[in-house]
């Protein structure tokens, strides 16, 4: 009798894997079903499921518009959002795609304007000559200090400019009006001959001829274009084609995010240092292992009780397993003790009484906000506050990914909790009918907490990450449920 066949329950791999014989609206439907009951979630696995899902939603079709596409992502994002308020990765994506968007459609606007301008009659071109830039006026006034501050070289030909000037009968320009010379010192009694600093700029007698003509002067002739090139600048950019480009190198930046991150790591963790960590973070291993092939230094752990300490021990005992659609089930990372790395676990209670020995403290967000502040698991605020009563640099590393353009103006609504009965058992149901028990899965760490952000960019203070968010979101996508 063959053996029963044994369901696998619902994740990213398995999501990505329907992605290829299912339809758009099914996937849709798929992926919000599995943010609301959290078979999805943290952020790299939540960015990756929404890049592709939007991958698949900008080649379904073939789009008249930019602005037809932008709407149907506005759509899909707000829906993705709704679905899970709290995973601000997934808006972070759609946002990156619509800005991806909006530089394609404008940059097609951009060869469209250049065309048509092109294309108007009577517009001179020069042989040789790809600047349209209109001709600088070569008649200044007499009573400007540029008429002398910026002479021109000797024995040039100026312009005539209409309105200014008449030719002459045998076919000269008369020359513009220019400024007498400032009376020297010396005309003055009892004064020593001496140069003035008006003399300096005096315009030179003469001028020189000048070496390129300005454009539109005369000397142009206009230079016919054949069918062919006209057709071939007349020709629009394939929006579809360009958007699903911008996609993909979107996913290839979350797949090297670790790598990119952990290239600084030998600049910041140094031989002998005690560093202190949290939680089961694959970019914070990433970061200790490439340390660790050059240096020795000894990682205190703190376990993250009772949402986390499960993976905790696992990841520093097993390691972790790579994240992606490409991860097999054989495809994991080092532990840090199999590098010869000592790692000490000690409980979250524990953090203060040992932060005088550390040199520093590397955390992990789960969202970084754009006022330098961010969302990690529960515990980060404690361990924060005890860094800054000691005075130990606070380390983040995150990916641009997780830099959300929200600002924290409600804590309370970005933090999410999780099942109480993790921290006391239902098996003590009296003691739990008189007390209120919280179980938050997040922490909320202000940015004065925090003293360096290392991206994939490269480190950055607090205060600068409202740069990198004007880099990398359009001011009109930031609210997703306006009709923009």
């Amino acid at each position: 009798m063959p053996a029963p066949a044994v369901g696998q329950a619902p994740s990213l791999n398995t999501f990505l894997k329907s992605l290829k014989g299912s339809e758009i609206d099914t996937s849709i439907e798929l992926l919000i079903s599995l943010l609301k009951r959290r078979q999805i979630k943290n952020s790299r696995p939540c960015a990756i499921a929404t890049a592709k899902l939007l991958l698949q939603v900008v080649a379904e079709q073939r789009w008249k518009s930019a602005q037809d596409l932008i709407k149907r992502i506005r759509d899909v994002g707000r829906r993705l959002v709704a679905a899970q308020p709290r995973e601000m990765a997934v808006g972070n994506i759609v946002r990156r795609v619509l800005g991806v968007v909006r530089e394609v459609a404008e940059e097609d606007q951009d060869q469209t304007s250049n065309v048509a301008s092109d294309s108007l009659p009577g517009s001179p071109a020069i042989v040789g000559q790809t600047l349209h830039r209109p001709a600088l006026p070569s008649n200044i006034s007499g009573f400007s200090p540029l008429s002398h501050g910026a002479a021109l070289p000797q024995n040039a030909q100026t312009q005539p400019q209409s309105g200014t000037s008449s030719p002459s009968g045998d076919g000269s320009v008369d020359s513009p009006p220019r400024r007498p010379p400032m009376p020297t010192a010396a005309g003055y009694a009892g004064a020593a001959p001496h140069t003035s600093l008006f003399g300096i700029f005096q315009h030179p007698q003469g001028a020189s001829p000048i070496g390129t003509p300005p454009i539109g002067s005369g000397t142009a002739s206009p230079i016919p274009k054949s069918k062919k090139d006209q057709d071939e600048q007349k020709e629009k950019l394939d929006i579809k084609a360009e958007v699903i480009d911008g996609i993909k190198d979107l996913l290839e930046e979350l797949d090297i995010v670790d790598k990119q991150i952990a290239e600084s790591a030998l600049d910041h963790i140094h031989s002998n240092e005690i560093i202190l960590t949290h939680t089961s973070s694959q970019t914070v291993q990433a970061f200790l292992t490439a340390a660790a092939r050059k240096r020795k230094f000894t990682v205190i752990h703190a376990e993250a009780y009772p949402n986390d300490h499960e993976s905790t021990h696992s990841t520093i005992v097993n390691g972790g397993q790579k994240t992606g659609d490409d991860a097999e089930g054989d495809e994991r990372w080092k532990p840090l003790t199999a590098m010869g790395i000592k790692v000490i676990v000690i409980p979250d209670s524990a953090v203060f009484a040992l932060m005088s020995r550390m040199n520093k403290v590397i955390l992990a967000p789960h969202t970084v906000l754009a006022n330098g502040s961010l969302i990690a698991a529960a515990g980060a605020s404690t361990i924060a506050q005890a860094a800054k009563v000691h005075h130990v640099p606070v380390v983040v590393l995150s990916g641009v990914y997780k830099l959300s353009p929200v600002y924290p103006f409600d804590t309370d609504e970005m933090i999410e909790y999780g099942d109480p009965g993790k921290v006391i058992p239902y098996q003590d149901g009296e003691f739990m009918d008189k007390v209120d028990v919280v179980n938050p899965v997040y922490d909320f760490v202000d940015a004065e907490l925090v003293d360096l952000y290392i991206t994939n960019l490269g480190g950055h203070a607090p205060s600068y990450l409202y740069r990198i968010v004007a880099d990398h979101y359009r001011t009109e996508d930031i609210d997703l449920t306006s009709k923009n």
